[in-house]
């Protein structure tokens, strides 16, 4: 089981894009809805510690090894209520129907609701504002005008 959510981490963060079907979509509503603006705030934290360990980052970014076990063993412990208790049934049906691949569909879905609740909070939003002061509007500008040439 360990590995399992392992894998289920690695592809819920770096996984491509699935094809949904009915029940991927059907586990993709319950893992949401089952899961509190508080949980996908744990899950965005998670995945920040996460990605802090990549090396482009890593001068950036401190996380401490008590906050990384946290951050794991808090993500496992909802991962694993979200597939046997609040989802249980739309977990099995989505994979005895839809294959193992269906997993990966639902928690991509519930990742990119957490990722938007990241970058809807007023201070991501106010940060990111900023790099509007650095962008040269001129040349955005000529590039995008009907008459630029490729």
């Amino acid at each position: 089981m360990k590995k399992q959510l392992a894998a289920l981490a690695i592809l819920l963060t770096f996984g491509a894009p699935t094809q949904a079907g009915v029940y991927t979509d059907e586990l993709a509503k319950c893992l949401v809805s089952s899961t509190s603006p508080q949980d996908r705030a744990a899950l965005v934290r998670w995945m920040f510690i996460a990605a802090s360990h990549h090396p482009a980052v890593k001068d950036i970014a401190s996380v401490s090894s008590a906050q990384i076990n946290d951050g794991n063993r808090s993500t496992a412990d909802l991962f694993v209520k979200l597939m046997t208790e609040s989802c249980r049934e739309q977990t099995s049906n989505a994979v005895k129907f839809e294959g193992p691949i269906a997993i990966q569909g639902g928690f991509q879905v519930l990742g990119q609701v957490a990722g938007q609740e990241l970058f809807t909070s007023p201070a991501v939003a106010s940060a990111m504002a900023d790099l509007q002061s650095f962008i040269d509007q001129e040349k955005i500008e000529a590039v995008l005008s009907p008459t630029a040439t490729p």
